[in-house]
């Protein structure tokens, strides 16, 4: 995973998401752990994960559904969840994932006495993994419970998963970086296939459809961490699952011309493009299925 730059798909990518430069996104919007000695020894992962393809991150989706008026749940988190029952560095490094969605998703409807219950949890399960050095945890409380500082809790959060990833990936433990992602990609996709059950919604249903493009990618980088051990290959598997569910959802882009604008006293020019997603009541009925079936089987405390 060297050179992958981890955008925090955690908490607060709205920076991210402001980059992508895409009317895809037309909204109105290794240390090695002692349990296992394979932890040390990891494949060198080169693959570059393209954020700019199709990913709609947590923060990205909550945002979202609240611009769309689709009131607050608390259903919809990961509450069965507990930090002290993760055992293994790997059930550690997708909890903080999973977990780290719901933080972004209960900081957009600005739910902060929950928020810092979740945050605790994190810095539990970061601390688990021996990066906990990187977590400003009371920084970053200070200002989850100052609702006029969102730009800076932004900043520090993608500074510190930045600077975890950098560790881990300089460490030889690039696969824990993998889960992370891969556990918050997990979480936001639960989230949006459960609103639109409810809250039936175009833009909502292309979103889904889009992650075809992304999970693919997803499923590449966690290709060389799969043969590790029972639970690698169990996850990979379980993408593998949701990917299936994708198969027949056709996504084609068309470019459009350029935009220009100033910005900073310089001149920006952005490449529009615009995707159209072809898929079925019957294969996001399949998506939504498949996509709760696995995220419910990983949240089951051990």
């Amino acid at each position: 995973m060297k050179g992958r730059v981890f955008i925090l798909v955690i908490v607060f990518v709205t920076a991210f998401s402001a980059c992508r430069n895409s009317s895809k996104k037309n909204d109105e919007f290794r240390l090695a752990g002692s349990e296992t000695m394979h932890e040390a020894i990891v494949p060198d992962n080169d693959f570059n994960l393209d954020f700019s393809v199709g990913f709609s991150s947590p923060i990205e989706i909550a945002n979202l559904l609240q611009v769309r008026g689709v009131p607050f749940s608390q259903r919809y988190l990961a509450s069965s969840l507990e930090a002290s029952n993760q055992v293994s560095s790997f059930d550690k490094a997708l909890a903080m994932g999973i977990l780290g969605a719901n933080l972004g998703y209960l900081n957009i409807y600005e739910k902060t006495g929950n928020s810092i219950e979740v945050l605790a949890s994190i810095k539990k399960l970061a601390e688990g993994i021996n990066v906990g050095q990187f977590f400003d945890f009371e920084t970053i409380k200070r200002l989850s419970l100052s609702k006029s500082n969102l730009d800076s809790l932004l900043f520090l959060s993608v500074d510190s998963y930045n600077k975890i990833d950098k560790y881990l990936t300089d460490n030889n433990r690039g696969q824990l970086s993998a889960l992370i992602i891969t556990g918050a990609w997990i979480e936001a996709q639960y989230l949006v296939t459960q609103v639109i059950k409810q809250y039936p919604d175009d833009l909502l249903r292309d979103r889904i459809g889009e992650q075809k493009q992304f999970l693919n990618d997803l499923i590449r980088m966690m290709e060389p961490y799969c043969n590790l051990d029972r639970q690698y290959a169990g996850l990979c598997s379980k993408l593998k699952e949701i990917s299936d569910k994708y198969d027949d959802v056709e996504i084609s882009f068309t470019e459009g011309e350029p935009v220009s604008m100033e910005q900073d006293g310089g001149l920006v020019i952005t490449q529009t493009e615009t995707s159209e997603i072809e898929m079925t009541d019957k294969q996001l009925e399949d998506i939504i299925k498949i996509t709760e079936q696995i995220r419910n089987a990983l949240i089951v405390n051990k």
